[in-house]
């Protein structure tokens, strides 16, 4: 079976920085399109960020200038760079794959989520 594990969450001030991985693991053949995603409370989930298998970004108005996706293709991870963290970027961040297993396409495969908190 296939995971998406994400880590590098956590508690941080408004300014800080964190930095997420999100790795894939289990029986697969490729992963094309990684993202990151969020959820705050009783809100719908929406993108932050995307990169393709050869690095071309994607990222939410909201988000430019201080985030950065970026992949390790051989250790099948993804990851993000947040600086500059302010409050309104509190929620869980999800890990998103479009992936190639033996057993058939999965276009749109989840990770269990990571709490990202911005708080003084």
């Amino acid at each position: 079976q296939v995971q998406l594990v994400e880590s590098g969450g956590g508690l941080v001030q408004p300014g800080g920085s964190l930095r997420l991985s999100c790795a894939a693991s289990g029986r697969l053949s490729v992963i094309y399109t990684m993202g990151w995603y969020r959820q705050a409370p009783g809100k719908q989930r929406d993108l932050v960020a995307t990169i393709t298998r050869r690095g071309n970004t994607n990222y939410a108005d909201s988000v430019k200038g201080r985030f950065a996706i970026s992949r390790d293709n051989e250790k099948n991870t993804v990851y993000l760079q947040m600086n500059s963290l302010k409050p309104e970027d509190t929620a869980v961040y999800y890990c998103n794959a479009d992936l190639e297993t033996p057993y058939g396409r999965r276009p749109d495969y989840w990770g269990q989520g990571t709490q990202v908190t911005v708080s003084s």
